[in-house]
């Protein structure tokens, strides 16, 4: 309630304050980072070093992938983007939208080293999808919202191509949760007996180091398709 008068046992007039009884349910905003300022690409760079790729586009707010350049399944002068900075403990909040036919994906925990090609063959991904036109989507572990070969979304609460989705990934000492327009689509434990299982038994077998780190950069994928990205926002837990 708004600071009053009440009137004391002496008779006197004394102000009443409610700070005591204000709400502190709210994360205050200086804690949250942002990631992607809308404006520029500084706090980016190209997976392995150097500049971000000039298909890689800031405007009206957003971040995207011009993808008319098509070399094979990335982009000519794209490549994966990650973030300057490392995180252990986060939680990450961002929107994103894809092209019809689209893919790509938000992967975390990523490290860079030249053993490395590509920053998904050390990171877990989100997956960022066309449910409906994209040939990933038939495979079950590959559909927007999943952990990407890893753990289908519980359900499917992905909006149709060209619409926003709000995304985040909580990762709070080894517990994951993937949260799609609202919903907890995955939940479960990294860096147990069980994730290893899940690992033996996903195209990720082979690849040595693949989630394993407990602490690394934020990358936004290039899979040679337009995809939109904004409100990319990182809170240290």
């Amino acid at each position: 309630m708004a600071a009053g008068l009440m009137i004391g046992c002496s008779g006197q007039k004394t102000e009443e304050t409610a700070v005591e009884e204000t709400p502190t349910t709210e994360t205050p905003a200086e804690e949250w980072i942002q990631l992607f300022d809308g404006k520029s690409l500084a706090g980016w760079h190209k997976y392995g070093g150097g500049e971000v790729g000039k298909a890689w586009k800031v405007e009206n707010g957003e971040l995207y992938l011009d993808a008319a350049n098509k070399d094979g399944w990335q982009t000519g002068d794209g490549g994966d983007i990650v973030s300057d900075e490392e995180f252990e403990n986060f939680h990450l909040k961002y929107e994103w939208k894809i092209a019809k036919n689209g893919n790509s994906g938000v992967i975390f925990y990523v490290h860079e080293s030249p053993e490395y090609q590509y920053c998904w063959q050390t990171g877990p991904e989100m997956q960022v999808l066309d449910n409906d036109g994209h040939p990933d989507a038939k495979i079950i572990s590959h559909r927007a919202g999943d952990l990407y070969d890893l753990i289908v979304s519980s359900e499917e609460t992905v909006k149709p191509v060209g619409e926003w989705n709000q995304a985040e990934i909580i990762s709070d000492n080894g517990n994951l949760t993937l949260v799609l327009n609202g919903v907890n689509v995955v939940e479960t434990t990294m860096w147990t007996p069980e994730w290893e299982a899940l690992i033996a038994d996903s195209k990720f077998k082979d690849m040595k180091g693949f989630g394993t780190y407990k602490k690394g950069k934020i990358a936004l994928q290039d899979h040679g398709d337009e995809v939109h990205f904004r409100n990319v926002l990182v809170k240290k837990l």
